[in-house]
């Protein structure tokens, strides 16, 4: 994870999903990472400072509203920008959505 581009953060279910899209990017040539919370409490916030040294951007992909994007923009301190993706309603993620939110973002990553 130290020479990854993008930091993706996922937990249970989506991390699985996150790990199939990070997979993807890295066949395409781009350098992901991901933060699995294993517990949201406390929640892992040096990683993400750590981080956000080195990548150019954040993405949180979560099975509801966002409830996590915010711990991760606290964690990253506004040193880097700090996306969402998420799905509700029982509707899982896709990994080939999340690997071209994953393009949309570094198109436009400084």
């Amino acid at each position: 994870m130290e020479d990854a581009e993008i930091i993706l953060t996922a937990y249970g279910t989506t991390s699985r999903i996150v790990n199939s899209a990070i997979r993807a990017l890295k066949k395409e040539g781009i350098k992901a990472g991901m933060i699995r919370p294993i517990t949201l409490w406390p929640f892992p916030y040096e990683a993400y400072e750590k981080a956000a040294d080195s990548a150019k951007a954040f993405l949180t992909v979560e099975m509801s509203l966002g409830q996590m994007v915010e711990d991760v923009r606290l964690g990253v301190n506004g040193k880097k920008p700090v996306y969402f993706y998420g799905r509700t309603g029982g509707m899982l993620p896709d990994p080939v959505e999340i690997v071209e939110k994953v393009k949309e973002i570094l198109g436009g990553a400084v």
